[in-house]
């Protein structure tokens, strides 16, 4: 309920408090659709009173980024403990959230939005990138990732990106379906760089031996085993292949 009093705001809480604003708005459309006239209606703030906090709609747009950068990288934190396939299930989880809550603004942050080739926008959108594959690489216990691992980590890393922004699209596919199929992706990345690898094949083992069989991983093996037609006595042989 309004009192009728305006309290007066230090400069770095005005400061928030646009930023939040803004947020709020890109949360609904492109940032390049928001003008400071409703950026100053929606915060009860003269257009003069902005420019005053920030210099132009640009230097808003990088510390709105800024905020969402964070929150974003932030999404990627779990706590170590339990089998690898839950704890990604719940980094989806917590990243689709962030993505269903700031659909315009997600695609803003990693695709540029207003400020599209600047050294000040690209420099958040590799953070966020890069805080992303630091969290995988904890959550795998590896410390000097190898090669195959690093392309295997930020390929992902990757391809969730590029999946919301797909999935923002029309939303046609059910959020909770991909946020287990982008599970099931990591391990099939894994698997596939595994079959070239020993290093990634012992890290896979590893992995696999602590996964439940009613876990995201184990789902995965049941779906894959489902496809393979059972092998008729007339059946040529596969070389290599082994049958249980």
């Amino acid at each position: 309920m309004t009192t009728g009093v305006r309290r007066r705001m230090g400069v770095e809480e005005r400061k928030q408090q646009l930023i939040g604003v803004a947020l709020e708005l890109f949360s609904h459309r492109s940032p390049d659709e928001v003008s400071i006239d409703e950026i100053a209606a929606a915060a009860g703030i003269s257009r003069p009173l902005v420019y005053h906090y920030f210099p132009g709609k640009q230097s808003l747009y990088e510390a709105a980024l800024r905020r969402a950068a964070d929150e974003l990288a932030a999404r990627f934190v779990e706590p170590p403990q339990g089998p690898l396939g839950a704890r990604l299930l719940r980094v989806m989880g917590r990243f689709f959230d962030f993505v269903d809550d700031h659909g315009p603004g997600f695609a803003a942050l990693m695709r540029g939005g207003p400020a599209v080739g600047s050294s000040t926008t690209n420099a958040m959108i590799d953070e966020v990138r890069h805080a992303a594959y630091v969290q995988i690489l904890a959550h795998l216990g590896v410390a000097e990732p190898s090669a195959r691992l690093e392309l295997v980590v930020r390929s992902w890393v990757s391809l969730a990106e590029s999946t919301a922004l797909i999935w923002l699209d029309g939303r046609r596919v059910p959020r909770a379906e991909l946020e287990l199929q982008l599970v099931h992706d990591f391990a099939a990345l894994a698997a596939v760089s595994a079959a070239y690898d020993a290093d990634m094949a012992e890290i896979l083992v590893g992995l696999l031996a602590d996964e439940p069989a009613d876990g995201p991983f184990g789902d995965l093996v049941a779906r894959l085993v489902a496809l393979v037609p059972v092998a008729s006595p007339e059946a040529p042989s596969v070389p290599g292949q082994r049958l249980r």
